[in-house]
């Protein structure tokens, strides 16, 4: 029976990684559309960030950081990417300041926080939270970590505050790496 549950559990996993992980997403397709834009796989991550109408305030954040050039390098990244909702629902005022130059550093720390070194895709990340006993702790970019876990279908990633967010669209493909779009800005501790 355990055997049974276990099999049940990875397949369902599984297949919510081959659908965007049971969210309303970009799945396996080549071209995913995120922010009304498609993402080509033959593009960097910043490349294919410019179009999509739903990161203009992480695109902000990552030129005012100076991150530019390094999510243009060839990585392979991991990026878990807030959308424009995501940013806003921060206290009010939180992005005016932290995109103020004297801020940089926060900056920085935050936005490299959403990152992974490698590319971890969806089957990537399941077979991390199976292996993990039903978690996958990352070490980000910044030195922190994130760690992901599978409820209700969905996979969610927890902050070193105990903030959750989900993952809404995932495995959009980049030549240098992969983004999960989240619904929640990450923040370290």
């Amino acid at each position: 029976m355990k055997k049974l549950m276990i099999a049940v559990g990875v397949s369902v996993l599984l297949g919510a990684c081959a659908g965007g992980m049971g969210m309303s997403g970009s799945g396996m397709s080549s071209n995913p559309m995120v922010g009304g834009a498609a993402m080509y796989p033959t593009k960097d991550i910043v490349d294919n960030a410019v179009n999509s109408k739903d990161h203009t305030t992480l695109v902000a954040a990552v030129k005012a950081a100076g991150l530019v050039d390094t999510l243009k390098s060839p990585g392979p990244f991991t990026v878990f990417a807030p959308t424009n909702e995501a940013f806003a629902a921060l206290p009010a005022g939180t992005v005016d300041t932290l995109l103020k130059p004297e801020n940089k550093p926060t900056l920085t720390k935050v936005l490299t926080y959403h990152v992974v070194p490698g590319r971890m895709d969806g089957p990537a990340l399941m077979s991390a939270i199976n292996a993990g006993g039903g978690k996958a702790v990352l070490k980000t970019a910044s030195g922190g970590t994130l760690t992901a876990t599978m409820s209700g279908g969905n996979v969610w990633v927890t902050d070193a505050k105990g903030g959750t967010a989900m993952v809404t669209i995932a495995n959009v493909y980049q030549s240098n790496g992969v983004i999960h779009v989240v619904n929640k800005v990450l923040l370290p501790g």
